[in-house]
């Protein structure tokens, strides 16, 4: 029990806070008008989108491709890089994307939750932003006592909040339980078809599952058993409270919903305490892709595709690591990022781009991982067919926020990409001038050295 208490601090904070901003962005594609397509066709994508992103492509799949428990789209390289060379770049790509992806996630998530107060307390947005860089400064400097401890901490905060998505989803159900139709994906595709922004909805309606790729990066600080065991009592609790918002919003019709149906859907009474789990689940949800990062590293470390930095294991735990350069860059950057973006519909609009580069790469892996590793070419081109199509669709989508802010988190991947070429660049030119020779043809050097008094043997051994 402990086990799977940890798994859902750590695992599933990103993926988990989705409710938070999901609806309301694609509430935003209508002018923050409901309408009944745009509600029930929205939660149907929202459905789909979990459905076969998150639990058919990353719990049933990815999950097993697992290089000695370690997961993460550099354990996929690992495992399929003899097969080709070619597959060193969707492996760079797909990191630094996420890794870009990573430095966002923290702002967006923190910024969504305080900015909930205001329903509250009359803040500024000056204030907010003071407050969520304090947020952000507390979470980063737990990181260096190691995961597990975060995890004990953090694991009965999210349990509670994924009991609250639960509850107050089937209350408003009660109210309107005609909107279960909408895991019909007939809805989900007659919206496609005839709104004028179904480009628009598909970026926001992406939100629902940029967590997945952090779920598998994670592999190694859970463990494959514990994410499973966990994701079906996550996925009911995220539908259940997709299902209730679309609820509220279908009883609302027609209306102007200014503020975020998260909230709304919760009784006046239930507001602040509502408002503090989500803040507190929005802080959990950053650990997911910091601890993503820094087995992302880690791994690139070993594979002699990025620089030799300080790793270190704050426990006996397996899996359980701290890389402290990584840990204070993410930290500057996420502070930077809350400064230059201001409000979360600001990083709401650079959200998900860099994301659906890392999906897309993970699934070419993936695809080679099934026809090489798995010996199963039907699969392979199932993967590599369904999901190159979903996210293609995904990254064109999100195309549309590049000027909006996600040339931002395309920079940072850039960026991180450069790093990564000259190094790798460097290892090349290094190996051109290095020459291995047998110990047992300098056998003769060694005698030499030894017949030698007058050098004194504890200085020798000492320069040894």
């Amino acid at each position: 029990m402990a086990s799977l208490l940890v798994a859902l601090g750590i695992v599933y904070g990103d993926i988990g806070t989705s409710p938070l901003y999901v609806m309301k962005t694609i509430l935003s594609t209508n002018g923050g008008y409901a309408s009944t397509d745009l509600v029930l066709g929205g939660v149907s994508l929202v459905f789909w989108t979990l459905t076969l992103q998150t639990t058919i492509k990353y719990v049933m799949l990815t999950l097993k491709a697992d290089n000695n428990g370690e997961g993460g789209i550099f354990s996929l390289y690992t495992l399929v890089r003899k097969r080709a060379k070619w597959l060193m770049i969707p492996a760079v790509i797909g990191r630094a994307a996420l890794l870009a992806d990573g430095m966002i996630t923290p702002p967006v998530t923190v910024t969504t939750s305080i900015e909930g107060l205001r329903l509250i307390f009359p803040l500024s947005t000056k204030m907010i932003i003071i407050i969520v860089i304090c947020i952000l400064i507390f979470l980063f400097s737990f990181q260096k006592f190691g995961t597990t401890k975060i995890g004990k901490l953090f694991g009965p905060i999210m349990f509670i909040w994924f009991s609250m998505l639960a509850i107050f989803g089937v209350v408003n159900i009660m109210n309107y339980h005609q909107i279960i139709k909408a895991i019909n994906p007939y809805y989900a595709i007659n919206l496609l078809i005839t709104s004028p922004k179904s480009t628009y909805i598909l970026g926001a309606v992406f939100l629902c599952t940029t967590g997945a790729e952090a779920l598998y990066s994670d592999l190694g600080h859970c463990g494959r058993k514990n994410i499973y065991y966990t994701w079906f009592f996550v996925k009911t609790c995220l539908v259940l409270n997709y299902l209730g918002q679309g609820a509220w919003l279908i009883s609302r019709k027609g209306e102007l919903i200014s503020e975020n149906p998260f909230f709304l859907i919760m009784p006046q009474w239930f507001i602040i305490p509502g408002v503090i789990i989500a803040t507190l689940a929005a802080i959990i949800a950053s650990q997911a892709l910091i601890t993503g990062s820094f087995t992302l590293i880690s791994e690139a470390i070993k594979l002699n595709l990025f620089p030799r930095l300080q790793v270190r294991y704050p426990n006996d735990e397996k899996g359980q690591i701290y890389i402290p350069a990584i840990n204070y860059s993410l930290g500057i950057g996420c502070i930077l990022l809350v400064l230059y973006f201001k409000k979360s519909e600001n990083m709401e609009a650079a959200y998900g781009l860099a994301i659906t580069v890392t999906m897309l790469m993970t699934t070419i892996l993936l695809s080679q991982y099934e026809r090489y590793n798995k010996k199963r070419p039907i699969i392979s081109i199932f993967v590599l067919v369904v999901f190159g199509c979903i996210e293609i669709s995904f990254l064109y989508s999100n195309l549309f926020k590049f000027f909006r802010g996600g040339y931002i988190t395309l920079l940072i991947g850039l960026i991180i990409i450069f790093i990564m070429y000259i190094w790798i660049h460097g290892v090349t030119i290094k190996k051109k001038y290095v020459q291995f020779s047998k110990i047992s043809d300098h056998l003769d050097k060694f005698k030499a050295i030894e017949k030698d008094t007058t050098v004194p043997y504890t200085l020798l051994i000492q320069y040894i």
